[in-house]
């Protein structure tokens, strides 16, 4: 067993090996596969995020045309919102990118990424270059063209700035930087160790009138694409693919219904050789450019032609001979190895033979004895011979010589992962992130969505006198009670796992903060002692050791003496009797639409000098879509209550000295608007209510607060924007003095989804002003209503408290204290 293969086959194999091995498939699904490897034609598509591409196009080009198709998102969307929880930032780059790759499997194209961080909304391509490093990411796409090697480039944004998101209109102008470069020797000369240059023939923009009728303009040039069309073979419209497709990003809220009947998408020309009727005209054959591939296009025309629907194991003979000849042609030209293992997948669906190596755990560390289970099935009467499971440095053979006539080989094995076996971290989170790039030194792994499989075997066989050899993933294999089968990856992770009960520690004067440091052990428990790397030893103390044998986990209580410390960041480090040291987090995510996700961060704790004025008394938090806020607040001090529906009364809210209202709350809570005049009762009564922000789009009721206000989609994306603000007003002056300094240091961007139109009730202390642009006061909004305070804010409290930025957990402070 090894890890999966890094070199010329990675860009396509990425995209579909859980596919491989997946349960056979209609013998009309089995043609389409058939027409796809007949068809050589390639398409790039390129955008700045997941879901900023046109389904409908791909699922066209890829099930229409047949074309090879890709999608290249220069980010993986870690700067956006999440409707399904509190993740952000790298760990929803993580969901994004396997949204992504779910959505490919389903409209049919494939996933390639660059380096660049999504580091929220940008108005313009300037703003967006000020935060990227063009030439890596300008780079980063010319690999990806060399590597590729389209025919045509889709651009679906126009290079027009101030029209759309920054990150869009920046796309567009590195996509026709990069038509031309790629073909240059001279730009980027160090990818040419690794690959060739390139010229694609024509780009094109993926022209569009969003919500109105597509008109063309004059003296331009466009093809045209039937995307509403019926794919009989797939029994759908591409239209109903696209919409599939976009339903898979379940992160953002795009659940999508397919449009009826006829529709068509437009290319508008851009560059590139001249056409009069096909954005592909002139687009070479790739079979005629080597030597059998006129015989094996005629091989694959009598394939077609020959078809066999209802047996489409007869279909297997003329496919072994399709193989036979493309081995005979040279193994480094990418197109031509990617139609290898097409046919080799091809022959094995005729066949309807399955291949699984399974295990019962889902999560192992090195030096682990793991018991898997090889299952190989062939339906068909013709055996399977020789077969052996590539492990490590060992070639096993089976107990059994050949599988056939629908008898299953189950062979157990036993394995020993070596003691440096790598975790199952993110290749492009193996390094600190530094500003807006990510940092990754190896050139092929650039442009790849995801690692591959953590653990895979190297499963060989004969077949009718040829041999077949396939990377096969080792999985975690189970049965839900309520969803059946479930299979997810085995991941790698540490022996030993550190947990903190508090990111973010505030050293108040005369505090001595606490925090509960977890030491999970993976196997037995292991002797060590528990240090803080970056802090001395007169900085903490170790207040109590409890080992809890059971969950093989030893808890540590430690105090921070907040009169010797100031702000610093330190990590906490498990130290073996054997000298090991182990300092990282190990973070898990799981929802059901992608597979499991796991990576590891390191156990730091953000310890922040402060001597603000609080009460600590108890506060009740509504939940929204979903944030980390109420772990802040509860390491200031306060006791944080989750309210829900049933506890949404004037008398339970009472008891609280404010009440916190979740991000996204009025587009994702009905408890929440059923019980809005409770809520605001609450505040009437002499409450305090904090509503963090809410977007214009799905909005439960317009109905936010005591008086009405309307949001607007105004936002201020510059972080280190000018701000004004009313240094007496009480939300700036009470408990805590805020000063221009506390506006310092913050992340991302200020704010979004700012109030535009208000009741004249609203008091709007705060005036932010994105550079270049008007100022806009509707960041903060403040009224009094009967004895209490109403406060809704589209600042970005979820990312700043987070983040533990002092200056905005300062303000906040100051707000729940009204």
């Amino acid at each position: 067993m090894k890890i999966w293969i890094r070199g010329a086959f990675t860009l396509y194999f990425s995209t579909v090996i859980f596919s491989l091995f997946a349960q056979s498939q209609p013998s009309s699904k089995l043609y389409h596969e058939l027409l796809g490897i007949k068809e050589t034609k390639r398409v790039l598509y390129v955008a700045a995020h997941p879901d900023d591409e046109n389904t409908r196009m791909i699922a066209y080009l890829s099930n229409g045309l047949h074309a090879e198709v890709a999608y290249l998102s220069l980010t993986r969307g870690d700067g956006g919102q999440n409707l399904l929880g509190p993740q952000l930032g790298v760990e929803l780059g993580q969901i994004r990118t396997q949204e992504l790759l779910k959505a490919r499997s389903t409209d049919g194209g494939r996933q390639f990424f660059t380096r660049a961080t999504d580091f929220g909304f940008s108005k313009n391509p300037d703003e967006t270059l000020k935060n990227w490093t063009k030439e890596e990411i300008l780079s980063d796409v010319v690999w990806t063209v060399r590597k590729f090697r389209p025919d045509i480039i889709i651009n679906r944004f126009n290079t027009t700035p101030g029209i759309t998101h920054g990150h869009h209109t920046t796309s567009a102008i590195l996509s026709l930087e990069a038509f031309e470069l790629a073909a240059d020797p001279n730009a980027f000369p160090e990818q040419l160790q690794n690959v060739e240059t390139w010229q694609p023939k024509r780009i094109f923009w993926n022209a569009y009138n969003f919500r109105q009728r597509f008109e063309k303009e004059e003296n331009e040039q466009y093809d045209e694409f039937p995307v509403g069309d019926f794919n009989h073979l797939l029994g759908e419209t591409y239209s109903q693919i696209a919409s599939d497709s976009r339903t898979m990003h379940k992160s953002q809220g795009f659940g999508s219904t397919p449009g009826i009947g006829k529709a068509v998408d437009y290319l508008q020309f851009l560059k590139g050789e001249p056409f009069e009727d096909s954005a592909f005209e002139g687009v070479v054959n790739r079979w005629t450019t080597i030597t059998n591939g006129e015989k094996i296009e005629q091989l694959l025309e009598t394939a077609l032609e020959e078809f066999d629907f209802l047996e489409p194991w007869n279909n297997v003979p003329v496919m072994l001979e399709i193989k036979q000849e493309l081995a005979k042609e040279p193994s480094d030209i990418l197109w031509l190895n990617e139609k290898r293992v097409q046919v080799d997948h091809l022959i094995m669906a005729l066949l309807g033979i399955e291949m699984e190596l399974n295990m019962d755990v889902e999560l192992v560390s090195p030096g682990d004895t793991l018991e898997l289970e090889l299952i190989l099935n062939n339906p068909s009467p013709d055996p399977l011979r020789d077969v052996s499971l590539g492990l490590f440095d060992s070639n096993l053979l089976t107990d059994q010589n050949s599988a056939q006539d629908n008898v299953t080989i189950r062979q157990n094995i036993t394995i020993t992962l070596p003691r440096d076996y790598p975790y199952s971290q993110p290749y492009w989170l193996e390094k600190p992130i530094d500003g807006a790039m990510y940092d990754v030194d190896d050139q092929n792994l650039i442009g790849k969505p995801f690692n591959d499989p953590n653990i895979t075997g190297n499963l060989a066989f004969t077949f009718s006198g040829q041999k077949f050899e396939f990377q096969v993933p080792l999985m975690y294999k189970y049965n839900d009670r309520v969803d059946g089968e479930i299979q997810q990856p085995v991941t790698v992770v540490p022996e030993v796992n550190l947990n903190l009960s508090k990111e973010n520690i505030f050293l108040l004067p005369g505090q001595e903060p606490e925090i509960t440091v977890s030491v999970a052990f993976q196997n037995e428990m292991l002797d060590g002692e528990l240090r803080f790397e970056g802090l001395n030893d007169d900085e903490y103390r170790i207040l109590e050791i409890t080992d809890l044998q059971a969950q093989k986990t030893r808890n540590y209580q430690v105090a921070f003496v907040s009169d010797v410390l100031e702000s610093k960041i330190a990590t906490a480090q498990y130290i073996t009797g054997d000298s090991r040291a182990f300092g990282q987090t190990t973070e898990r995510i799981s929802y059901k639409h992608i597979p499991n996700l796991t990576y590891f961060r390191p156990a730091s704790v953000n310890l922040i000098k402060a001597d603000w004025e609080l009460s600590r008394e108890r506060i009740g938090y509504i939940e929204g879509a979903g944030d980390d806020v109420p772990q802040v607040l509860e390491a200031l001090g306060y006791d944080v209550d989750m309210i829900d529906a049933s506890d949404l009364t004037v008398e339970n809210l009472s008891q609280y000295k404010a009440v916190v209202v979740g991000i996204r709350a009025y587009n994702t809570n009905p408890a929440l608007v059923e019980n809005q005049q409770s809520l605001m009762g609450y505040v009437r009564a002499g409450g305090t209510v904090v509503t963090q922000y809410n977007t214009t789009g799905g909005l439960l009721t317009d109905k936010l607060g005591p008086f009405d206000f309307e949001l607007s989609r105004t936002r201020v994306t510059v972080q280190e924007s000018p701000v004004v603000f009313e240094e007496n007003h009480p939300v700036f002056s009470y408990p805590n003095q805020i000063e221009k300094e506390d506006f310092d240091g913050w992340v991302q961007e200020r704010g979004l989804y700012f109030v535009g139109e208000m009741a004249d009730q609203y008091d709007t202390p705060l005036v932010l002003n994105e550079p270049g642009e008007d100022p806009t006061n509707g960041s903060l909004l403040y009224a009094k209503y009967g004895e209490g305070t109403f406060i809704y804010t589209g600042i970005s409290f979820f990312r700043q408290l987070p983040a533990g930025v002092a200056g905005a957990t300062k303000l906040f402070v100051n707000m729940i204290e009204q």
